[in-house]
């Protein structure tokens, strides 16, 4: 793989960002034993000093991998879960669709080098699980809104993720025409109470 640099910037110019996002872009492909300071020297063009001109050394460079990844995805669940009076449902089909495999192939390989690195290295498990209960208090608080019970709010909210995550692992685009339509009823299973759900108590 080789890393460009961003339109119009000289080589003489990289900041610290462009060393990130160059690091994420490899991580997502080749896993984190494939971030090396060599590496990304050798594809922008410059020499292993313009590397430490901005960090102290690789872990450096890792841990502002994992903070700039962390930070991203929750501003990224806090712009998909604004919750909207009476359209909570439609925002939970939303967060499926937004986070299914289809729509976000890049997304999903980035996430899960990141899960495969926690696997390994307790930083990274850390800023996982914190992304993670990001993550499920979000969709948690839809659910409340849209009348379910806490524990009920709770266990859907870790079903919804359960299904976004598990189906971007499965190779099953063949498996039936009507996939798509699977989904569809899937996901409404899923955000849609039902008569046997614990509803939320009046106030």
């Amino acid at each position: 793989m080789t890393v460009k640099p961003a339109s119009g910037r000289q080589r003489a110019a990289l900041d610290r960002n462009d060393w990130i996002q160059a690091a994420i872009e490899i991580l997502a492909e080749n896993g984190v034993q494939g971030v090396r300071v060599e590496v990304l020297a050798k594809d922008f063009g410059v020499t292993k000093g313009s590397f430490y001109w901005h960090f102290k050394d690789r872990q450096d460079l890792f841990d502002a991998v994992l903070e700039t990844w962390r930070d991203g995805r929750i501003r990224d669940i806090d712009k998909q879960s604004v919750s909207v009076p009476g359209r909570e449902h439609e925002q939970l089909l939303h967060l499926i669709d937004v986070y299914s495999a289809t729509r976000n192939r890049r997304g999903i390989a980035i996430e899960l080098a990141v899960r495969e690195w926690a696997r390994r290295d307790p930083r990274a498990a850390a800023i996982v699980e914190e992304v993670d209960h990001w993550r499920l208090e979000r969709t948690r608080q839809l659910f409340v809104a849209l009348g379910v019970a806490d524990d009920e709010a709770k266990s859907r909210s870790v079903l919804l993720y359960a299904y976004v995550f598990g189906q971007s692992l499965m190779a099953c685009e063949h498996y039936d025409p009507r996939l798509a339509d699977f989904r569809r009823r899937i996901a409404e299973l899923i955000v849609t109470p039902t008569a046997g759900v614990t509803q939320a108590s009046p106030c």
